[in-house]
C-alpha cells in the first residue's frame, strides 16, 4: 500500500509541522489500523480559526473553531480498480492545536501528532460517540503514538 498525502496550508501560523512529519503520522495511523491493501490518498488542510469555525458550524452545528475535523470520502463510483482510494480530508486548525498544547502542557509536536492520528482514524470509520467506541479508538491512538515515543494524550485529562 502506498499513501499519497496532499497538504494545503491556509493558515498564517508560523509553527507548523513540516510535510514529512504530517505524512509520517498519517502513514503510522494507516499502518496500525490496517485498511484495505490498495493505495490511498488523503488530503490535509491546515486552517486558521475563522475557516475552522465555519466548517464546524456548517457540518457539526457548533459555531466555534475546533482542533480537527475529518471528512471521509466514501466510495467513489466508477473509479478504476487500480486507482488509489480517496480516503478523505483532514482539516486541522493550527491556532487551536497550539492553544490546546499550551493549556495541556504538551509539546506542540506531540499534540499535532495526536490530531493527525485522530483525524486519520476518523477517516477509517473510528469514532468516539459511545464509550466502547471511544475506548477502542483511544486505545489505538495511544498505541500508535506510543510506538513513536509520544506519551498517552489521554493521561493528562
Amino acid at each position: 500500500m502506498s499513501v499519497a498525502v496532499d497538504i494545503q496550508v491556509a493558515s498564517d501560523s508560523a509553527d507548523l509541522p513540516d510535510e514529512q512529519v504530517i505524512e509520517r503520522w498519517i502513514v503510522a495511523a494507516l499502518d496500525a489500523a490496517k485498511p484495505q491493501a490498495r493505495d490511498i490518498e488523503v488530503s490535509v488542510r491546515i486552517v486558521d480559526p475563522d475557516e475552522m469555525r465555519l466548517l464546524n458550524r456548517d457540518y457539526r452545528d457548533k459555531d466555534k473553531p475546533t482542533n480537527v475535523l475529518s471528512f471521509p470520502a466514501g466510495d467513489i463510483e466508477g473509479l478504476p480498480a487500480d486507482a488509489p482510494a480517496a480516503l478523505g480530508d483532514i482539516v486541522v486548525c493550527a491556532a487551536v492545536v497550539a492553544d490546546e498544547a499550551r493549556e495541556q502542557g504538551k509539546s506542540a509536536a506531540d499534540h499535532w501528532a495526536h490530531m493527525l492520528v485522530h483525524g486519520t482514524l476518523h477517516l477509517l470509520g473510528y469514532d468516539h460517540i459511545s464509550d466502547a467506541d471511544a475506548r477502542a479508538m483511544e486505545g489505538l491512538e495511544v498505541s500508535i503514538l506510543s510506538a513513536q515515543g509520544v506519551a498517552d494524550p489521554y493521561s493528562l485529562r
